[in-house]
C-alpha cells in the first residue's frame, strides 16, 4: 500500500467536474460529497459541481443543453480534465454528453468505483473479480463508449450480387473478446470458490469461532481491527483503503481465541453488478458467528450507513446471526448516542474497546466453557482439544496425573468426562 501511497503523493490529482440530476429520489448534496470522496480515493480533485433538478432527463444528454455549457465553461476556466456523472450511463449517453463537454472524458460513478476497486485489489482473486465486474459493466456499453467501434457493413443487392461484409469490425471483435473472458474469469473465479469452500470447513474444524466487522467505508474497521489484535492491515482515510477480507486471531478476557475478519466497506447505491462480483469477499460476514456492524459516531448519516450495510447483509442469507452495532471514532465531534445496546469505541484512543470485547464475550458465552480436569499419564492425549481450540489457563503436574485448568469449546466437553474435578 506504501508504494501506491508514494506514487499519489507524488503525481498531481487529476481535476474533473461533477455532474447530478437531482430527481428527488435521494440526498443529492450527501451523493455528491460521497462522489467527491470517491473521485479523492482515485486520486482525482473535484473542482466543481454542476446539478440540474428535474423530473426526467434529457433524452440522449441527461442534463438540459443549457446546464452542459456550464459544465464545459468551469471546466474550461479551472482545467478539469474529466466529467464524473453521479449516477449510471448508457455508453449513448456518455458519447453524447462527451461531445457536449468538447470531446472531455466522461464516466459515472460506477466506472469510478470499479476503477477504485482495479487500483487496490491486492489478491488474485480481488483482481479477478474486479476485472469480471469491469468487463461485465462495460460489455453493454461498447458501441457507445468510441467513435471508431463501427457496425459490419450489411449486405446489399449489386451487379455481381450481395456485397459481402466488411468481417469483424473492431466493436465485433472486442464483443467476442469481452464475452470469451468474461467466461474465462468465471471458471477461475468458480475454482477459487471451491478452494475457499474447502478452507472454510476446515476453518470450521477448528471451532474458533468467527467475528466479522462490517460497514460503510471508510468508519475505521481496520482501525479497530489493528486496536484490538496489533498493527498489521493497512489503514487510510480514503473510501476503500481494504478491499481483500483479512483476519486476524483475537483472544476475548474469557481466554477465547476468535478469528476477526475485517470485510470491504459498504457504499450507499452500490452498484448492483459490484455487489455480485465481491459476492465472495462479503461472504466472509456469512460464515460467522457474530457480525460487528461499525458506523461512523461522528457521522449524522450513520442510521443510514447502517441501513445500507443491513441491506447488503439481508441479501446475503445473515439472517440469523446476531450482530452487535458499534458506532466507532467517537473522539470525534457530535458523537453522541443514546441507545444503550450500541457500543460507542475509538480505534484511536482506546476507548470501549474492553467493554466490546466483553460484548463478544457474552455473545459467543455458549460456546465454551471453563473446566478443571485431571487426566492420567497415559491420556495426556486428551488435553489436545484445550490446547489447540480453547486455551490453557493452569497447567500442573501432579503424582496422579496432569491437572488443567481452562477454556474449551462446548463441543469438545465430552472430551472430558469422567476426568472433571
Amino acid at each position: 500500500m506504501s508504494e501506491l501511497y508514494d506514487i499519489l503523493v507524488e503525481t498531481p490529482p487529476t481535476k474533473v467536474i461533477l455532474l447530478a440530476l437531482d430527481q428527488g429520489l435521494w440526498d443529492c448534496e450527501r451523493s455528491l460529497n460521497e462522489l467527491a470522496a470517491l473521485c479523492e480515493a482515485n486520486h482525482m480533485e473535484a473542482v466543481a459541481s454542476v446539478t440540474q433538478k428535474r423530473q426526467t432527463p434529457e433524452t440522449g444528454i441527461v442534463l438540459g443543453s443549457g446546464k452542459l455549457e456550464e459544465a464545459a465553461a468551469a471546466a474550461g476556466e479551472l482545467g478539469a480534465e474529466c466529467a464524473v456523472f453521479d449516477g449510471e450511463l448508457t455508453g449513448s449517453q456518455i458519447r453524447n454528453i462527451s461531445t457536449a463537454l468538447g470531446g472531455m472524458e466522461v464516466i459515472d460513478r460506477t466506472m469510478l468505483i470499479l476503477e477504485i476497486f482495479r487500483s487496490r485489489a491486492v489478491t488474485n482473486e480481488g483482481k479477478l473479480q474486479t476485472e469480471l465486474a469491469l468487463l461485465r459493466y462495460r460489455l453493454p456499453r461498447l458501441q457507445g463508449m468510441g467513435e471508431s467501434l463501427s457496425r459490419q457493413g450489411g449486405g446489399g443487392g449489386g451487379g455481381g450480387g450481395a456485397r459481402r461484409g466488411a468481417g469483424e469490425t473492431k466493436l465485433e471483435l472486442d464483443r467476442r473478446h469481452v464475452h470469451a473472458r468474461i467466461d474465462a474469469l468465471a471458471e477461475k473465479l468458480a475454482e477459487m470458490e471451491k478452494r475457499r469452500g474447502e478452507s472454510r470447513k476446515a476453518r470450521a474444524k477448528t471451532g474458533m469461532p468467527v467475528v466479522s466487522l462490517v460497514g460503510y467505508t471508510n468508519v475505521g474497521k481496520s482501525s479497530l481491527m489493528n486496536a484490538l489484535c496489533g498493527p498489521s492491515v493497512a489503514e487510510a482515510d480514503m473510501l476503500f483503503a481494504t478491499l481483500d477480507p483479512t483476519s486476524r486471531k483475537l483472544v476475548l478476557p474469557s481466554g477465547m481465541a476468535v478469528l476477526l475478519v475485517d470485510t470491504v466497506g459498504f457504499v450507499s447505491r452500490l452498484p448492483h453488478n459490484l455487489v455480485e462480483a465481491f459476492k465472495s469477499t462479503l461472504e466472509e460476514a456469512a460464515w460467522s458467528d457474530v457480525i460487528v456492524r461499525v458506523a461512523d459516531a461522528g457521522d449524522d448519516q450513520r442510521e443510514e450507513q447502517l441501513a445500507v450495510t443491513d441491506e447488503v447483509l439481508d441479501g446475503l442469507d445473515c439472517a440469523d446471526i446476531p450482530r452487535l452495532t458499534v458506532y466507532n471514532k467517537c473522539d470525534k465531534p457530535n458523537a453522541l448516542n443514546f441507545d444503550p445496546d450500541i457500543l460507542l469505541t475509538s480505534a484511536k484512543t482506546g476507548y470501549g474497546l474492553d467493554a466490546l470485547l466483553k460484548k463478544l464475550d457474552e455473545l459467543l458465552s455458549d460456546r465454551v466453557h471453563t473446566i478443571r480436569v485431571l487426566l492420567p499419564y497415559d491420556k495426556l492425549g486428551l488435553a489436545a482439544p484445550m490446547r489447540e481450540r480453547g486455551s490453557v489457563q493452569v497447567e500442573e503436574y501432579r503424582e496422579d496425573g496432569l491437572y488443567l485448568e481452562g477454556i474449551v469449546k462446548t463441543e469438545d466437553l465430552h472430551c472430558f468426562e469422567g476426568y472433571l474435578v
